[in-house]
């Protein structure tokens, strides 16, 4: 059970920072609620079960995904950002659960590779189905925290707040794509 429990504040760590991922749960609760929020999220859930299982099973592998992933998640970003400024208020949650969309970016996203592999090698893991239960247990814990937050600021915000919510949401991811792409450059093949 302690590689579970591990696993919980592993999953949990690195869900927390508010990122690109965040700023998608974060919008699409606000649009569709908390249910929205919750499937959104859950994707992101997903991507890092996968990525705990890889770095329980082989740290060095997920090195060597740095370059494409950086390169995919950049595109994806600044194509999220481009939709997200033409999008109306609440439009994005009417057109799907955000699973998927989530799920592509979290796991193309380099510094999720980098945090696992460099977590994985501190903490170690004994017991690696235990842990990586724990992994996807802790990102859901804070998955649903943060949907079900911006739910309730939910009906407070007016659809012109939403603009601007969508015009500064579609900025950040812009600059978080860039960020992605220009690494993709700088990183150094392995």
């Amino acid at each position: 059970m302690d590689a579970f429990f591990k696993g919980i504040v592993l999953g949990f760590s690195i869900a927390a920072p508010v990122g690109p991922i965040g700023l998608l749960v974060l919008r699409r609760s606000l649009a569709g609620g908390m249910r929205a929020g919750f499937v959104c999220g859950l994707g992101a859930a997903a991507a890092d079960l996968c990525y705990g299982a890889l770095a329980v099973f082989g740290v060095t592998l997920l090195a060597s995904w740095q370059r494409p992933a950086a390169l995919i998640g950049g595109l994806l970003l600044c194509w999220l950002a481009w939709q997200t400024l033409r999008s109306e208020p609440g439009e994005q949650a009417a057109q799907g659960s955000g699973f998927w969309s989530t799920f592509l970016l979290t796991i193309t996203n380099p510094m999720t590779i980098l945090a696992f592999a460099a977590m994985v090698a501190g903490v170690g893991a004994a017991a690696p189905g235990w842990f990586i239960g724990g992994v996807f247990a802790g990102s859901m814990a804070w998955w649903a925290i943060l949907s079900t937050g911006a739910s309730l600021l939910r009906q407070r915000v007016t659809p012109v707040a939403f603009v601007w919510i969508n015009r500064a949401a579609a900025c950040v991811l812009f600059g978080f794509g860039l960020s992605a792409l220009s690494k993709a450059v700088l990183v150094r093949p392995v």
